[in-house]
Formats: structure tokens, C-alpha cells, sequence
């Protein structure tokens, strides 16, 4: 009689879990299609010779590790790859810190700042703005002949107008910006939802042992906000190295001036766009390798000291 009942049992566990699967379905079907089956041929195509030369198409013909070696062997990845870096460098620094400020000042009940709801909404809409249209107005606004250079030249702060798009500074810069003031709004709610679940007894009892705002924030605010900092850090990097539709279209695709502002995946267009799918996958697995890379190191630094802390108090 426990036999049969055991074995109903285990049916109705089966059909039941069945629909867990199928649910699942979707998702597994769209990512094989989607994602996995692409990631697998470009690999794939990084290993052969095949690139179109005007209408004749030339492959595709094995040649192992020749896309990689010339792509290393030629430089320009690498200098790309700095350009890349000081790009996302210069956007997101200032992302971090004001996004660091507003979370906390957002989160902090104790200022009661009116109307935060609709402060937080107008610091998140530029989120929602298409990096071509933001990147077109910058290019209008910044022009030798547009407003920004019009009111400079009224004002008198300088006797002509000003190349913007001539300076390799000024050019990273706006780059930069643009990327900040996308991109801060959204930083800004994460770490404000990460402020927010810290229990409020921590901040009590450090304020009734003498505690600043500052070691409050110090001590208490950012060891708990190392995961959301982690997510932060990991994902900005990796939005970074895919910088593209800004940069992209400021520049008219050049990365001028001198290729100060050509990056990875404007580089990796080029090879798209002449049809040189050989380097273009061979340059795709290395992007995919330096993102695996930095990811690591930055998760792997800074969870290096909480872990070094754990291990001297297990120590005493």
C-alpha cells in the first residue's frame, strides 16, 4: 500500500515539476538562438580567412591563430583599447560620486527634502533619451557656428569660435559627458535602493556613539554598498567597452581628432562593414576575453579586503 502510494506520489512530483520546463522553454530556446549559436560561430569564424576584396569574396580558408596575432601584432587594438578605457574613465568618475551624493541625500529621511519624487524622476529621464538623439544635439549645440560657441563669443570669454570637435580634450570630454549624464540618473537608484535596505539601527547607534555624517557614510554606508558598487562597477565597465552609438556618431564614425576617440567596437564596425568577418570574430573573442578579465580582477579586488578582515578577527 506504501509502494503505490510512493509511486502516485512521485508521478504528481514529475507532472508537476514538468511545467517548470516549459515555462523554461523560452528562455533556453531564445538564448540558444539568440546568444549561445551566435557566441559559438563567431569563434568559430575567428579561425578563417574571410573578407570580401570589391566583389570577389576571399574564403573562408583556415588560418588558426593568424586573425589574433596580426590584430595584436598591428597595434591599433591597443591603442583603441586606451582610448576606450579614458573614455569610460572620464564619464564614469563623476557618475560615481554624484550618484554616491544624490543616493545618499535621496535616502536620508532626516532632511526630508520636498518634492524628491520629482527630483528623482528628472535625474533618471536622460536614461531614457537614445544615445544618437543625445549625441545629435551635443553635436549641434558644440558646432564651430552653434550656440554654445555663439554665447561664448557674446559674452566675451573668447574673441572667435572654438573647435570643439579639433581638441582631442574637448572631444573626450563632451564623449564623457554625455555618458554621465545618461547614465548617472540610473547609478543614482541603485545605490539609492542599496542605502535604503541598510538597517537604520547602524546609523542610531553610530550617531549616539559620536559618529559624523562622514565616518557614518565611511564605516557604515559604503562596506554595505560594496555588492551594489560591485554590480555598478562591473556593468559600467561593460557598457564601456561596448561605447559605440556615442562616439560613433559625434565623430562621423572618424574617432577624430587622430583617433582619439575611435574605441573597440567603432574598430570592430570596421571590420563588419568591409566584411571581414574573420578579424571582426577574432576581435570580438578578445573583447569578450578583456571583459571576462577586468571583471574578474574588479570582483576579485574588492572582495580582497572584506575577506582579509574576516580572517584576522577569526585569527584574534
Amino acid at each position: 500500500m506504501s509502494n503505490s502510494q510512493n509511486e502516485r506520489d512521485n508521478k504528481k512530483v514529475v507532472r508537476y515539476n514538468r511545467w517548470g520546463y516549459i515555462f523554461l522553454a523560452p528562455f533556453l530556446i531564445t538564448y540558444c538562438v539568440f546568444q549561445l549559436y551566435p557566441l559559438i560561430s563567431t569563434v568559430y569564424n575567428s579561425f578563417f580567412e574571410n573578407f570580401r576584396s570589391g566583389l570577389k569574396t576571399i574564403g573562408p580558408n583556415w588560418v588558426g591563430l593568424d586573425n589574433y596575432v596580426k590584430l595584436i601584432q598591428d597595434g591599433d587594438i591597443l591603442k583603441y583599447a586606451g582610448n576606450t578605457f579614458i573614455l569610460w574613465i572620464i564619464g564614469f568618475i563623476p557618475q560615481i560620486l554624484v550618484s554616491l551624493l544624490l543616493g545618499q541625500w535621496f535616502s536620508d529621511v532626516r532632511l526630508k527634502l520636498k518634492a524628491s519624487g520629482f527630483f528623482k524622476t528628472v535625474i533618471y529621464l536622460p536614461n531614457l533619451i537614445m544615445a544618437s538623439a543625445f549625441s545629435m544635439l551635443f553635436f549641434t549645440l558644440f558646432a564651430d557656428t552653434g550656440p554654445i560657441n555663439s554665447l561664448l563669443v557674446s559674452m566675451g570669454v573668447i574673441d572667435e569660435p572654438f573647435s570643439f570637435f579639433s581638441s582631442v580634450i574637448a572631444t573626450r570630454g563632451l564623449i564623457g559627458l554625455m555618458n554621465f549624464l545618461m547614465w548617472f540618473g540610473n547609478t543614482t537608484i541603485l545605490l539609492m535602493a542599496g542605502i535604503m535596505g541598510i538597517d537604520v539601527s547602524l546609523f542610531e547607534a553610530a550617531e549616539v556613539d559620536g559618529a559624523n555624517s562622514w565616518k557614518r557614510f565611511t564605516m557604515i554606508t559604503l562596506p554595505l554598498l560594496r555588492p551594489i558598487l560591485i554590480y555598478v562597477i562591473i556593468t559600467s565597465l561593460i557598457g564601456g567597452i561596448q561605447m559605440f552609438d556615442v562616439p560613433q556618431i559625434l565623430t562621423d564614425g572618424a574617432g577624430t581628432p587622430m583617433e582619439s576617440t575611435m574605441t573597440l567596437i567603432m574598430f570592430l564596425n570596421e571590420h563588419l562593414y568591409s566584411k571581414n568577418y574573420g578579424m571582426g570574430g577574432a576581435l570580438s573573442v578578445i573583447l569578450f576575453i578583456i571583459t571576462g578579465a577586468l571583471s574578474l580582477i574588479i570582483y576579485s579586488f574588492m572582495y580582497r579586503e572584506p575577506k582579509k578582515k574576516k580572517q584576522a578577527v577569526a585569527k584574534q
